[in-house]
């Protein structure tokens, strides 16, 4: 049980194409977000659509592979941590991020 303590498990589609920035350390640090949609049938019986949004961040090589191999639109099972971290923004005000750290990456759908 030790292995399912904070793992995320998700299938979406990606938002915007990553985004890599290399740290003044030498790492490098990918983000991108995905899109999951959930779908029921309301009181009236008309089907809504839920959608959210998830922002990802992959350290090192997951996130080389997901630089160099994933676009806008592609779909995704992704595994990851869950992490909050908080942030002030240039107004002052304070911010709050929570951010999927990355573990494990597999591309859904047919090749392009």
């Amino acid at each position: 049980m030790q292995n399912l303590r904070n793992r995320v498990q998700l299938i979406g589609r990606l938002g915007q194409n990553p985004e890599t920035k290399t740290l003044t350390s030498g790492k490098s640090l990918t983000t991108f977000s995905i899109a999951t949609t959930d779908s029921y049938r309301n009181s009236d019986g008309d089907k809504v659509e839920e959608t959210q949004w998830h922002n990802i961040v992959a350290w090192g090589k997951v996130g080389e592979i997901a630089a160099e191999y994933l676009t806008k639109g592609q779909e995704v099972a992704l595994e990851g941590k869950l992490t909050h971290r908080s942030y002030e923004s240039k107004e002052g005000d304070k911010r709050y991020v929570t951010e999927i750290n990355l573990n494990e990456l597999l591309m859904l759908g047919s090749k392009k």
